[in-house]
């Protein structure tokens, strides 16, 4: 039998604190896990898994409570949590960690932690580790309050797996499209014409490759795009659909088929690309006060999870750079999967698609426009958004069908 330290305290649960913080240490490598619940609605919290050397427990506590500004900002009856683990997802040791400090989370992921992909940790893998375990699938704690969890545990499996354009499955690109959207409408509400709109992403994986599809796709010009092996840039605008062929299982790009006329800069070049919206969505605290002087969007719309550091963003704010905040611009993959637990859409990716877009139209128009007129920041409009919607939120009962 595998034994594991495990250490739980206790919080007063009044104001910003979390409902709990959890540390577990991995009794053969010595690796760190955190889970923070930030709050529970219904007796559930959802939110991500995450691996990445460094991860820290105030990390993990910054992230769940974005995910419960999340849950609360697209009225979703459902509390916020995150997980994470202090571990290169490289090392080949990484996935029998994860099955590890998900088996010492089974209680809560059993119960009341629905959790999905996240940095270092994608879907299909965690997946896998539930299918060992016996829990068959990530959404466990929630499939198994409906009323009839195999028709449940069906539609979920059959709408992240349906296909879409590009040869892509609708549950690895929803959180990008989600991004996209954002941008979309952004540049809408600035009545800026789509093919002049200039884009510059940091991290082409799941979050940032997704958005690129869907921003190429509605005729912007995505002119930069950074990995962890340096920034790639065109003035004219990237052939996205090429480049992402061109990544590997990390979101890397194969730098010996990239085209000669594109250019390769340094990793942090991305920052200083002059373009109309800069999206970091690569890992948290990408902006800091160290290097905020350097970026150069017009705008930023934060695909990561804590994507700018509060310093960072007061500095933007003062220069009149506008910041979309992570909870509502990268929110449409949580949203959207609790659209699907809760049958609000079908299986049709075209459903799914039409009602994420709508969504961030108006969430977006709203905090874009607040911030053109009053000069109020966007995070201040999406907080008030937020603390408006959480106590209809957390006094409804919903039935998962």
């Amino acid at each position: 039998m595998t034994t594991m330290a495990t250490r739980v305290d206790a919080v007063d649960t009044r104001g910003d604190e979390p409902f709990l913080r959890l540390t577990w240490t991995d009794p053969m490598t010595g690796a760190h896990g955190y889970l923070v619940v930030h709050t529970l609605v219904g007796d559930l919290a959802t939110g991500g898994t995450r691996m990445r050397a460094g991860c820290t427990m105030s990390e993990v506590e910054d992230l769940a409570r974005g995910m419960a500004a999340k849950t609360a900002v697209f009225d979703l009856p459902v509390g916020g949590a995150k997980g994470g683990i202090d571990f290169d997802p490289k090392d080949p040791r990484a996935v029998d960690v994860l099955q590890r400090f998900c088996q010492a989370m089974r209680p809560w992921l059993n119960a009341h932690w629905v959790t999905a992909e996240d940095l270092g940790v994608p879907q299909h893998l965690l997946d896998e580790v539930f299918e060992r375990l016996g829990l068959h699938q990530s959404f466990h704690a929630a499939i198994s309050r409906a009323a009839d969890p195999a028709i449940t545990l069906d539609r979920v499996r059959t709408s992240l797996n349906a296909p879409v354009d590009g040869g892509f499955l609708l549950g690895d690109v929803i959180g990008g499209y989600g991004v996209a959207q954002a941008c979309i409408a952004t540049a809408n509400a600035y009545r800026w014409a789509p093919a002049e709109t200039t884009v510059a992403i940091q991290g082409i994986g799941t979050m940032g490759g997704g958005a690129a599809w869907y921003l190429h796709e509605a005729g912007m010009r995505v002119t930069a795009v950074a990995d962890a092996a340096g920034t790639l840039y065109c003035a004219d605008g990237l052939d996205i659909p090429s480049l992402l062929d061109l990544r590997d299982e990390y979101g890397e790009v194969d730098r010996s088929r990239v085209p000669s006329h594109v250019e390769q800069l340094p990793r942090d070049a991305v920052l200083g690309i002059p373009a109309d919206i800069f999206v970091p969505a690569a890992i948290s605290y990408a902006i800091t006060a160290e290097n905020v002087g350097r970026v150069a969007g017009r705008v930023v719309i934060e695909a990561a999870n804590s994507a700018t550091t509060p310093d960072a963003e007061a500095v933007l704010t003062a220069r009149g750079v506008p910041v979309i905040p992570d909870f509502v611009a990268n929110a449409g993959a949580v949203a959207w999967a609790w659209w699907v637990l809760l049958g609000w859409v079908g299986t049709d990716p075209e459903g799914s698609f039409q009602r994420l877009r709508t969504e961030m139209l108006t969430k977006i128009t709203l905090l874009v426009e607040r911030w053109a007129l009053d000069h109020v920041p966007p995070r201040q409009t999406a907080r008030e958004l937020a603390a408006t919607n959480h106590g209809v939120t957390t006094s409804r009962t919903v039935t998962i069908p």
